[in-house]
């Protein structure tokens, strides 16, 4: 039995789905939060409802006893945790969120895979995030990690930090994933790909921090969904049993780039004006993805132009 939390959320759902299209048995677990509109969340659980393995629990993950109600920790074979109180720039505003959902969220995982006899592996998502702002890259996942730009990254970091404590005394097996802005279909509205695609089909003015100049490594979902169930199925060696990877595209694209995509995939030309960068944002991310590549096989194989219009083609059909 696999445990998936966050499973109402956007890589939560492709996972769940990518896990259950294999042929696993899947508990979902979300707390239906209303960061973004909750009928989105609803949408997805109505794709994943479709399969007879997939049972879903609403409930807060960081609530106790919540996870051992979902699914008792003697049952729970493999646990993928994505539930997380996501966007660097909220942060600013809702800080404690992060720190219920992230961190005691995290913990509490933690402590229900300590008490789970037959779990093989526990995978977790971290995010490119926690490298900080930094104008090098490729980024590699022994570099340092000591300079968050935001409180979301600091969580994400400490998860990180966790989980390492976890594995050294339970000898928990764990591999954290370091996500670099995963964009697709059933994606979420407050990230740039969703919002600029509702904005230049409404004929709105993009607003671009940064002034366009921002760079993101953007890793379109089904690369994403592909390797972590691979990943679920490869806990990792040696003591103590923690791993963490880079899961990016490894080829960073300006957000005037992206534009450019919608554009091409919409017909319709932006509207664009520039600002300085917000609190909290970092200059580009930028994956070596090397380290997946050797142990997983993870090949990133979806282009920017072919992503976005797989996006905009869904957006279309959501939106009407």
């Amino acid at each position: 039995m696999l445990l998936v939390t966050g499973a109402a959320g956007f890589i939560g759902y492709h996972v769940a789905r990518r896990l259950l299209e294999a042929g696993a048995t899947v508990t979902g677990i979300d707390s239906l939060d209303s960061y973004y509109d909750p009928a989105l969340k609803r949408g997805r659980l109505a794709e994943l409802a479709k399969f007879e393995r997939f049972r879903f629990v609403a409930a807060d993950i960081a609530a106790e006893g919540a996870l051992e109600a979902a699914l008792p920790a003697a049952e729970v074979e493999a646990i993928v945790h994505l539930a997380a109180q996501a966007g660097v720039r909220y942060s600013l505003e809702a800080p404690f969120a992060y720190e219920r959902a992230n961190v005691a969220g995290h913990l509490s995982v933690l402590e229900y895979a300590r008490r789970a006899p037959k779990l093989r592996h526990l995978v977790y998502a971290s995010s490119s995030s926690v490298y900080g702002d930094r104008t090098d890259g490729p980024f590699r996942e022994d570099d340092r990690c000591d300079a968050p730009e935001s409180l979301y990254a600091a969580t994400k970091r400490a998860c990180e930090l966790m989980s390492e404590t976890y594995a050294r005394l339970y000898d928990i097996p764990q591999t954290g994933l370091r996500f670099f802005t995963v964009y697709g279909p059933w994606g979420r509205p407050d990230m740039a790909y969703f919002s600029f695609t509702a904005k230049i089909l409404r004929g709105e003015t993009l607003t671009l921090f940064g002034d366009g100049l921002l760079a993101r490594d953007f890793t379109y979902i089904d690369d994403v969904a592909a390797a972590v169930a691979r990943i679920v199925e490869v806990p990792p060696d040696g003591r103590p049993r923690h791993a963490i990877y880079n899961i990016g595209n490894s080829h960073p694209s300006t957000v005037r780039d992206l534009v450019a995509a919608i554009e091409r995939a919409t017909g319709v030309a932006a509207r664009t004006q520039n600002a300085p960068p917000q609190p909290g944002d970092v200059t580009a991310t930028f994956a070596d993805h090397s380290r997946a590549s050797a142990r997983f096989g993870f090949a990133p194989a979806t282009p920017l132009d072919v992503g976005i219009a797989r996006f905009v083609a869904w957006y279309r059909d959501w939106a009407r």
